[in-house]
């Protein structure tokens, strides 16, 4: 069956974008407000240095200006993330990127001739009750002066940051619009089309056959165009190591922690601790391929169910009312929050024609935050709900509590709420359900949290880390060395496992990797939530973490995280959680 349009969907599961602006008019009007608050930005250059004043107001119109132009491209880019497919929105979306870019040219002043005020000024000003809103970002300035070109230099880096999104856009284009995939037969013998958003789904069918020719079929068509994605990926890494080399960092690596002030000894200990807990990950496949029958099972057989006969799918509003029980030890604010966000059109529902695939959450300052979902009724989906809305109501809570300036919360910290929520799920179901092989279906869930996000995402960390590597010292990223590499880290980290020579392209739809560096987060935040969401669940407080989820932008994540008691400058987190991993492993064995 084809997928429906937009216009063919049910309103009542679908954004209302009118809550940022009533229409496509007043959108074209905030644009034009926007534009012009942009461009009076340029009187403000040369003032910074006559006093403390005339610092504080600059930075009021900076932060005005760069509140209106997130605001308007956000619309817009929402609009567009519905839809890839209609032209008005990719216009939009164009116009909007044209004016970020200006923006970023605008201020491109800001830093270094912050900078040039001179150390003794600037500890001064951080001290300033004045300034006192401005306070940690005028540390992370002066924390960047090594790395800050003089005012041309930035300019020119703010210039170049459309073209450098090109891969990403054009990945997008590739993998979300122009791509189709052909018919397969489902588990009851039907045909039907295969998408991305049923592609998981397919893969949970219990008859092997299904799983092989969907994973055939669906990789096939991505082997196709493998040239194209080797292509697009080569660029992105390119422009990540072009922007390090230029701003004076070892590596792209150290480059994309430094924005969170993470040290890269974080990121390599994270993949260090990850392969000291492989031989947990082979007893795991070992238990699957058991359970499931199979002399040995493939790539393709790690995401479907090794309970058979446990009938778990729901609808939508099963999925919120799980959610919200689930997170009842959260407090009644957070739980009248998440009935906003069903009631008031905060998600939009399901996959149509042209929609991004996966799931996100984006927060708009001002109105509130937009998640993203394609459901199909899965238990997966149900915990993609919770996840996404814990990264919704993070946005929130900081929105809230802080003013524009400090809201953002940093990448670092990202994954953690919206993984404490796939905790405490599944702390929930494990609590209220009484039939055995329903409690082993969602143990084993556990499991594929652990196996997705920490072992996985850990692989995908390494593949990033590798690749640029490898082009740093000058071998081509071709699609014939990406797939060798791919291939390598499969072969090291599902080492019980048949992985399969097409296996070795699934990199190329993988959308993270067009933002370097992001995903070893999504490990290092389920290795933390996972302790979060124990202490929660055996003191009953929820004090700490909300107070962490108050903090937004206005300190570095790995400061942040100590509020709750995490410290992830020790590996201690992550062995902690990995001994969990080994644990439930033994326990689900003890079940099945």
């Amino acid at each position: 069956m084809a997928l429906k349009s937009r216009r063919e969907m049910d309103p009542r599961y679908m954004w209302d974008f009118t809550h940022i602006f009533e229409s496509k008019e007043a959108w074209e009007a905030a644009y034009a407000e926007a534009a012009e608050a942009v461009s009076a930005l340029g009187a403000i250059k040369g003032t910074f240095a006559d006093g403390e004043d005339a610092l504080k107001d600059g930075l009021d119109k900076i932060f005005e200006a760069g509140r209106k132009v997130e605001l308007v491209y956000l619309y817009a880019f929402l609009h567009k993330e519905a839809d890839n497919g209609e032209p008005e929105y990719q216009e939009m979306a164009g116009r909007a990127v044209n004016l970020y870019v200006q923006f970023s040219s605008q201020i491109s002043f800001m830093n270094p001739e912050i900078l040039a005020l001179g150390e003794e000024k600037l500890n001064a000003y951080m001290e300033s009750d004045a300034l006192s809103l401005y306070r940690h970002t005028l540390h992370d300035i002066a924390r960047a002066a090594a790395h800050t070109l003089d005012e041309k230099g930035e300019m020119m880096l703010a210039m170049l940051g459309d073209a450098a999104g090109s891969p990403q856009d054009a990945f997008g284009m590739l993998e979300s619009v122009d791509m189709t995939f052909p018919d397969i037969k489902d588990g009851n013998g039907e045909t039907v089309g295969l998408s991305h958003g049923n592609f998981i789904v397919h893969l949970n069918d219990p008859n092997p056959a299904v799983r092989l020719e969907a994973y055939e079929k669906y990789f096939g068509e991505f082997k196709k165009y493998i040239n194209t994605f080797a292509a697009m990926y080569s660029g992105s890494v390119k422009f990540d190591t072009y922007f390090a080399d230029v701003r004076g960092f070892a590596s792209a690596c150290e480059a994309a922690l430094f924005a969170s002030n993470v040290p890269v000894s974080v990121y390599d200990s994270l993949i260090e601790a990850i392969h000291d807990g492989l031989d947990d990950m082979r007893k795991y496949t070992d238990l699957r391929c058991r359970a499931l029958g199979m002399e040995k099972i493939g790539m393709q057989d790690l995401y479907c169910p090794i309970i058979p006969g446990v009938d778990n799918t729901y609808t939508f509003e099963e999925a919120c009312e799980l959610v919200k029980k689930a997170c009842e030890p959260l407090g009644e604010t957070y739980g009248k929050l998440l009935d906003r966000a069903f009631s008031e059109k905060w998600i939009d529902v399901y996959e149509n024609r042209g929609k991004t695939t996966g799931a996100f959450s984006c927060g708009v300052y001002g109105v509130h935050p937009y998640v993203l979902l394609n459901f199909t009724g899965t238990l997966d989906d149900v915990f993609t709900l919770a996840h996404e809305l814990g990264h919704a109501m993070h946005s929130y809570f900081s929105s809230e509590a802080q003013d524009y300036v400090n809201h953002d919360y940093k990448i670092m910290v990202a994954e953690v709420a919206s993984t404490v929520n796939e905790v405490l799920l599944t702390k929930y179901l494990l609590k209220t359900e009484c039939d055995k092989a329903r409690r082993a279906y969602v143990l084993n869930h556990f499991l594929e949290g652990f196996r997705t996000t920490v072992f996985r995402q850990t692989l995908f960390a390494e593949f990033e880390r590798k690749a640029h590597d490898m082009h740093k010292a000058g071998t081509p990223l071709t699609a014939d060395s990406l797939n060798a590499l791919y291939r390598e880290l499969n072969l090291l980290y599902y080492s019980g496992v048949d992985v399969a020579e097409l296996h070795s392209i699934e990199w190329a739809r993988i959308p993270h990797f067009y933002r370097a560096y992001y995903v070893y987060q999504y490990a290092t935040g389920f290795c933390s939530a996972v302790a979060i969401a124990q202490e929660i669940v055996d003191t009953g407080d929820a004090t700490r973490y909300l107070s962490f989820l108050k903090t937004g932008g206005s300190d570095y994540p790995i400061e942040e995280l100590k509020i709750t008691g995490i410290d992830l400058t020790s590996p201690d987190a992550v062995r902690r959680a990995l001994a969990v991993f080994g644990k439930s492993v033994d326990e689900m064995a003890e079940m099945i």
